[in-house]
C-alpha cells in the first residue's frame, strides 16, 4: 500500500504506474488544488474531498483534477463540514495503512466528521484501506483498530497477499471493465445490505451500498477514471 508520503517503495507498483520521483507529493497536490480554485470560474464544478492524512492522496488529487473536478485535500473537520454542512461535493477515502489511517483520522478529530457526513449520504468512494475504513466489521483489526462504518459488510484485511505479490489486471465490474492495482488488497467476505460490484479470482473486491462504493484496489494507480465516474454520479 502507498505510504504517508503518498509515493510507494520500491518495486510495489504495478507496470505503468511508476511515481514521478522529481515531485515532491505535497507540492503536487498544493498545486493541483491552487491550479483548480484559480480556474474555477463556475460554481457549480464539484468538489471532492480526498482525506489527506496518509497514503495515496497525490493519485486521488491528480485524477480527480484530470476530470475537471476541484479535489480538495481534506485534513481537518474544518475542511469538511462547514456552518451550512459539507463543503465537498462527494469524499475520497484513499489507500493506504488502514490502521494507521484509523489512529490518524481520530488523532485529528476527523472520525466524528467523516462518520455524521456519510450517514447523512455524502457520496463516498474507499479505495483498499479506503474499503475497510467503510466496513461495518473487520474481520482481523490490528490491536484497537475501528472503522467508519456505512457498508454492512466484513472485509479481511491484507487478504491478496504481501505486497510482492502485487499485481495490475483487468476486473469485469457492474460498470464495465476497470484496469485495477492490487497491492496488500483485502477482501470481502461477508455481504449483509452490500451489493456487489466486482468479482477478482473469485473473491468479492467491489461493493455498493446507497451513496457508498467501496473496492478492494487502486484504480487511481492505472489512471482508470471509471469507478471515480461512478461516484460522480452519486453526487
Amino acid at each position: 500500500m502507498p505510504d504517508p508520503t503518498g509515493s510507494h517503495p520500491t518495486g510495489s507498483h504495478p507496470t505503468g504506474s511508476q511515481p514521478e520521483a522529481h515531485v515532491r507529493p505535497e507540492t503536487s497536490i498544493r498545486r493541483t488544488v491552487d491550479l483548480g480554485v484559480r480556474s474555477r470560474p463556475d460554481p457549480s464544478i464539484r468538489r471532492v474531498g480526498v482525506l489527506a492524512v496518509q497514503g495515496g492522496v497525490r493519485e486521488h488529487v491528480d485524477l480527480l483534477a484530470s476530470m475537471q473536478v476541484l479535489p480538495v485535500p481534506i485534513r481537518r473537520s474544518a475542511d469538511l463540514i462547514g456552518p451550512d454542512g459539507p463543503r465537498v461535493d462527494a469524499m475520497v477515502l484513499p489507500g493506504g495503512e488502514s490502521s494507521v489511517l484509523d489512529r490518524l483520522t481520530r488523532a485529528l478529530g476527523l472520525t466524528d466528521a467523516l462518520s455524521e457526513v456519510i450517514a447523512a449520504g455524502l457520496p463516498t468512494l474507499g479505495t483498499c484501506a479506503g474499503l475497510i475504513m467503510l466496513a461495518d466489521r473487520i474481520e482481523n483489526p490490528a490491536p484497537g483498530q475501528r472503522s467508519l462504518g456505512g457498508l454492512d459488510v466484513t472485509v479481511d484485511r491484507n487478504a491478496f497477499g504481501a505486497q510482492v505479490v502485487s499485481e495490475e489486471a483487468t476486473v469485469e465490474t457492474i460498470w464495465g471493465p476497470v484496469r485495477a492495482a492490487f497491492i496488500r488488497a483485502p477482501r470481502v467476505v461477508q455481504l449483509g445490505g452490500a451489493t456487489v460490484a466486482a468479482r477478482h479470482r473469485g473473491e468479492i473486491v467491489a461493493v455498493t451500498q446507497g451513496n457508498l462504493i467501496g473496492v478492494a484496489f487502486h484504480p487511481e494507480l492505472t489512471g482508470d477514471t471509471t469507478v471515480h465516474e461512478q461516484l460522480l454520479k452519486l453526487v
